[in-house]
């Protein structure tokens, strides 16, 4: 279903402003990707409906479930903490506590806890979130916890 974002991937990614509310975040990264909301909606197995795309993208829905959002990030190749961020579950900017629970020494990168003794890279930090939301998403599936 998903790919490994490429470079022009993370071009469209970045050439949104922060500015920019959920919905048309997803309708700008969907044009730019040249899909239609019916081919999101096959894209995603039919997790993700076109009527509800579409409410999405108008704003008539703002905070979907962080599955939806899963499931977006995965057919559109994008970070899945980008859509987490807009749809307001989480911050931008780190907040203080963030910081004390990385490590003592305060200098360890990444929004991934982790207990490896190096910093991690960039790539290494998202594919532990993206592991990371595959799993949240398989327990939200089985039922179990």
């Amino acid at each position: 279903m998903a790919k490994n974002p490429s470079k022009s991937d993370k071009r469209i990614v970045e050439t949104t402003t922060s500015e920019q509310s959920l919905g048309e975040y997803l309708s700008h990264i969907r044009s730019m990707k040249k899909m239609t909301l019916r081919e999101v909606e096959e894209a995603s197995e039919k997790e993700v409906s076109n009527a509800y795309l579409s409410q999405l993208e108008n704003n008539k829905i703002v905070k979907p479930s962080p599955n939806v959002l899963h499931t977006l990030a995965m057919v559109y190749a994008i970070p899945y903490e980008k859509l987490m961020e807009k749809a307001g579950y989480i911050s931008s900017s780190p907040s203080p506590a963030e910081g004390v629970l990385r490590s003592g020494t305060g200098n360890q990168h990444g929004r991934a806890a982790t207990f490896a003794n190096d910093n991690l890279t960039d790539e290494e930090e998202e594919k532990l979130l993206e592991y990371l939301a595959f799993l949240r998403t398989r327990r939200g599936k089985n039922g179990s916890s």
